[in-house]
C-alpha cells in the first residue's frame, strides 16, 4: 500500500504526515488492519526497539473533585461508588509506589484529584517525591495534579519531580462538549508552565468520546506541535455514573488504527497505551505493543486493571523486552534536548514547535489526568464464562462486565495490584 510505505518513509525521517494521510489512516478497513500495524510496527522499532516502559499509577488523592469532565469518574456529581479519600501520606503513597517498582515499573505516576493543587498540596506532594526517591535508586516520578499556578512546576523541579502531565484529551473544537468547568487554552498554560520549568512534559488524548476521525486527528497533530516527550492514548471506559456511560464507540480494530496514526505523526516520542487498553484492545493488546513503547502496570486510578504478571507474561510472549531502569526511554536526539532543561524540542519530531511549551494536557483536574483516563481500566478475573462467550460472538458489544471500581491499593488495606 502506498500510503503505508510513504508513511514509514517520513517516520523515520521524523517528518510530518498530511493531514489526509492521518486520516487515511484511521479510514482503513479491518482487512488491512495488520498490514497498518505493521508498517507503524517498524516505525516503532526503529525508534525504541522492543523495549516497553512499565509505568505505576498512584493515586493520591481520589474523588471529590469540582469540575465537570464528563468521562471522570471522580466529577462533581459522580455517582459511580468509587473509593474516595484524601491525600495519603508520603510513607503510605511511598509504599504504593514500591508494589510497581518491584513489578518492573521505572516511573511513578503521583496523580491526585481536583482542579489543581494548593501551595500546601505541592509541598505535601515535593515530601512524597522525596520518600519514594530516597527509598528508590533511578526511579523517574511524574506528577499529574491539574492546573498549575505560577511557580508551582518549579518547586516540582526542585522537588525532584523528572515529568508532568496534563492531557489535551479531545480536539480544541469540541472540548467544550465535554467540560464546561475549565478550557483548552487552561490545559495550554499549564503544560507550558510545566515545559518552562524543566520538566519533562507527559500529554495525550481519550479516544472513544464520540469524537470524528477529524477530531482525532485534530488533537493528535496539536499534540505534535506542542512536542510533548510522551504521548499517553487513552479508550474511554464508559463508567457508570458518568455522562458517558453509554458511549461504546471503539472495536479493537479502531484502536490499533488510532495508536498506528499517533505513531505516525509522533514517531520519536514514548507513545504509551493508557486507561482502557484491557476492555477495547482485549486479546489484540500484544499487536498494540508493535505500535506504542510504554504501557500501566496493573490497576488505574479508580478502576481495575489487567494483573500484573499478565503484562509482563504478555510482554515477553510477544516478543518484547521490560525497558531496563538504567535504559534512556528517548532516541538520543530527544534525549540530549531534554536533559538540557527541556527546551523547545524544535528539532526533535513530534513537534517541531517551540512555541507552546511542550504538551497541553487534557486532564485539568478531575483526575482522570490522561494518564489513565480517570477510570479507564479493566479488572482482570471477573466470574462467569457464560458472558464472556457471548461477547466473543458479539465482538463489538459493550464490555460491562471487563469494568470493575478498584477496591485494592492505595486508599485500601488491601495489596495493590501490580
Amino acid at each position: 500500500m502506498d500510503l503505508l510505505n510513504t508513511l514509514v518513509d517520513k517516520g523515520l525521517r521524523r517528518e510530518l504526515p498530511t493531514r489526509e494521510e492521518a486520516l487515511a489512516v484511521l479510514a482503513t478497513s479491518d482487512d488491512d488492519v495488520l498490514d497498518v500495524v505493521a508498517a507503524a510496527g517498524k516505525v516503532r522499532r526503529h525508534w525504541f526497539g522492543r523495549r516497553v516502559k512499565l509505568n505505576y499509577l498512584v493515586n493520591l488523592k481520589s474523588g471529590l473533585c469540582p469540575e465537570d469532565c464528563s468521562y471522570c469518574s471522580q466529577r462533581l456529581g459522580s455517582t459511580t461508588g468509587i473509593l474516595k479519600y484524601s491525600w495519603l501520606k508520603p510513607d503510605e503513597a511511598s509504599k504504593a509506589a514500591a508494589a510497581g517498582l518491584a513489578g518492573g515499573a521505572k516511573r511513578v505516576c503521583l496523580v491526585a484529584s481536583g482542579r489543581g493543587p494548593t501551595d500546601r498540596d505541592v509541598d505535601r506532594v515535593a515530601g512524597t517525591i522525596k520518600a519514594i526517591k530516597e527509598q528508590n535508586e533511578g526511579v523517574e516520578v511524574c506528577a499529574c495534579l491539574g492546573l498549575l499556578s505560577d511557580g508551582q512546576a518549579e518547586r516540582l523541579r526542585a522537588a525532584g519531580a523528572d515529568a508532568y502531565n496534563h492531557n489535551l484529551n479531545t480536539s480544541e473544537g469540541t472540548y467544550g462538549d465535554i467540560t464546561t468547568t475549565h478550557t483548552y487554552a487552561d490545559r495550554v498554560d499549564t503544560v507550558t508552565k510545566a515545559h518552562a520549568a524543566g520538566l519533562s512534559a507527559c500529554s495525550g488524548l481519550i479516544a472513544g468520546m464520540g469524537e470524528s476521525d477529524a477530531d482525532l486527528v485534530d488533537v493528535v497533530f496539536s499534540l505534535r506541535e506542542l512536542d510533548p516527550d510522551s504521548v499517553p492514548v487513552n479508550f474511554l471506559i464508559p463508567v457508570e455514573g458518568t455522562p458517558l456511560a453509554k458511549e461504546w464507540n471503539l472495536t479493537p480494530q479502531r484502536c490499533l488504527r488510532i495508536l498506528a496514526m499517533v505513531r505516525f505523526v509522533c514517531p520519536d516520542v514514548e507513545v504509551r497505551i493508557a486507561g482502557g487498553r484491557e476492555v477495547h484492545l482485549r486479546t489484540m493488546q500484544p499487536l498494540a505493543l508493535n505500535l506504542a513503547n510504554s504501557i500501566f502496570l496493573g490497576d488505574y486510578l479508580t478502576t481495575e486493571g489487567q494483573a500484573g504478571r499478565a503484562d509482563l507474561e504478555m510482554i515477553a510472549d510477544a516478543g518484547f523486552v521490560v525497558e531496563g531502569a538504567d535504559e534512556v526511554t528517548l532516541p538520543q536526539h530527544r534525549a540530549d534536548v531534554a536533559a538540557g532543561g527541556c527546551g523547545s524540542h524544535a528539532e526533535a519530531g513530534c513537534g517541531a514547535s517551540a512555541e507552546a511549551g511542550c504538551g497541553a494536557s487534557a486532564e485539568a483536574g478531575c483526575g482522570s489526568h490522561g494518564e489513565a483516563g480517570c477510570g479507564s481500566g479493566v479488572c482482570g478475573s471477573h466470574e462467569g464464562a457464560a458472558p464472556l462467550v457471548e461477547a466473543a460472538v458479539n465482538a463489538n458489544e459493550p464490555r460491562t462486565d471487563l469494568v470493575a471500581v478498584r477496591r485494592r491499593g492505595a486508599g485500601t488495606d488491601l495489596a495493590p495490584n501490580a
